[in-house]
């Protein structure tokens, strides 16, 4: 017993320090994406990033290489491929399953001991997501146009509150709201009632991209959307 307790274990104090590295580091690109209310959030990115390092840490303890991390980025494919999905001809997810990938690789190189990469990364990540999409807006030249939303929804439940701040998280203006509301009647909400919104909002970004995001909301029964009386031709 004494002689297998002195053995060598391939366990050290530095590698704890990389497993906490990728911790710290998975949990800022986690942040921000819970700051934006993204699908993968804190608590996901985090779990990624560290268990990237843990990989990165056995394979390299256990084996000298990196043959268990080189699956790493293959098993990603199945939580990517998850998280993107088209909807209404909007496809979703995209930027996500990238920042997904993006923190694996994080947590790999901290694990590695490579923690600068992985500094400059998360960084590189933090330029993207808060200096790329004002620069993009800037290059096309995007003009900001006026877009109607019909929004019918069940009453009573907070939902128009949770479209109108939707709304706004997505870059766009609220110019004018009109108001309906009538019985719901059938069976799927016996006594309740539903409204029907005309919401007009103004910005940059595609209407039907919004249209998607507002459907997911819960209580929202149907939506559509066009372009304003004012844009008609």
């Amino acid at each position: 017993m004494d002689v297998l307790l002195a053995e060598p274990t391939g366990q050290t104090l530095e590698q704890v320090g990389h497993l906490g590295i990728a911790f710290v580091l998975s949990a800022l690109m986690g942040l921000e994406r819970e700051l934006r209310q993204k699908a993968a959030g804190l608590r996901t990115l985090t779990i990624v990033g560290f268990a990237s390092a843990l990989f990165m840490v056995i394979s390299e303890a256990e084996f000298g290489d990196s043959r268990v991390a080189a699956q790493v980025v293959s098993g990603l494919g199945f939580i990517g491929g998850g998280l993107i999905f088209v909807r209404r001809d909007a496809v979703r997810g995209l930027t996500t399953a990238a920042v997904v990938w993006l923190t694996a690789a994080i947590g790999m190189a901290a694990g590695a001991g490579l923690w600068m990469f992985a500094v400059v990364a998360v960084a590189a990540h933090f330029v993207v997501s808060y200096g790329f999409t004002p620069l993009a807006r800037r290059l096309t030249g995007r003009v900001e146009r006026v877009h109607a939303l019909v929004l019918t929804y069940r009453d009573g439940e907070g939902v128009l509150r949770r479209a109108l701040a939707e709304c706004t998280q997505r870059g766009f203006r609220v110019r004018d709201i009109a108001t309906t509301a009538e019985d719901l009647g059938g069976p799927a909400a016996p006594g309740g009632r539903q409204a029907t919104v005309r919401i007009s909002v103004e910005g940059t970004g595609s209407p039907t991209e919004l249209a998607a995001w507002l459907s997911d909301i819960d209580g929202v029964l149907a939506i559509t959307a066009g372009a304003s009386d004012e844009q008609a031709d």
